[in-house]
């Protein structure tokens, strides 16, 4: 589970709320059904007009993996690679189908099961870096709705407000109330920027860094796999996944042959 996300969103969460309470009027004067429903609701039917329906209902499993991401690190990519590679030198690729049971990547097992099926390089290669294709456009358009609904929300809260100052303007006959209508009317627009600012914006953001994070760890697997398959020695195996560490950090996520 990401923690940081967790965190940023309680803490940003609470210490807006925390303001709020502590001001003149307390949360009373931030509650207002009417200008919720036009920023929430005039958010969701923009989205639902701009994206096809299994794509809007698709951002749940969406925001999902942003707060739950699996990608196994460079160090353990490195180690489980050697280790093939030095089984597959010595009792050849059907001795690592008793090692499949213990990885939990499905993108993993399916590459590992191409290589004891007797698959060569140039197969395994094609066919999972068209998975690597299909997951990018995948999160792609995840994306893209996250940035849409950031930007539609401060939109319709700015719609919601001006609908409050026609209708405050249209009845200027108590002055009293000019200040608490003004008020109401703001109030659409405080809430399509707390959404947008703290919610879909990050998130889309955060989206972008893990779905680049899986597919640089997917070309791993792809890299070691296929340098596996291709007979390459456990040294080589991997010299060829260090290309994808930083050098600093090369020495951190060296593999014991």
């Amino acid at each position: 589970m990401d923690v940081a996300t967790i965190v940023g969103i309680v803490a940003g969460a609470g210490l807006i709320l925390y303001s709020i309470g502590t001001g003149a009027g307390g949360f009373a004067v931030f509650v207002n059904i009417p200008s919720l429903g036009i920023t929430i609701g005039g958010m969701i039917s923009a989205t639902l007009i701009h994206f096809s329906l299994p794509q809007f209902l698709g951002i749940f499993s969406i925001i999902k993996k942003t707060l739950i991401a699996k990608i196994p690190s460079s160090s353990e990519l490195v180690q489980q690679m050697v280790n093939f590679a030095a089984i597959n030198r010595r009792d050849g690729a059907l001795a690592l189908e008793q090692e499949i049971s213990k990885i939990e990547d499905s993108f993993f097992v399916k590459g590992l099961q191409m290589l004891i099926d007797g698959s060569n390089a140039e197969s395994i290669r094609d066919i999972m870096e068209m998975e690597i294709q299909c997951l990018q456009e995948r999160h792609s358009t995840g994306k893209k709705i996250l940035e849409f609904m950031g930007a539609a929300a401060p939109a319709f809260g700015m719609i919601g407000t001006l609908i409050g100052l026609v209708q405050m303007l249209c009845d200027m006959s108590d002055p009293n109330s000019i200040g608490s209508g003004m008020a109401t009317a703001l109030l659409t627009t405080f809430y399509g920027a707390f959404a947008a600012n703290l919610l879909f914006i990050p998130l889309a953001g955060k989206l972008g860094i893990y779905s680049k994070a899986e597919s640089t760890a997917m070309e791993m697997i792809i890299e070691g796999i296929c340098a596996i398959a291709e007979g390459e020695n456990p040294t080589t195996v991997r010299e060829k996944l260090h290309v994808f560490v930083s050098e600093n950090s090369r020495e951190e996520v060296k593999a014991n042959i």
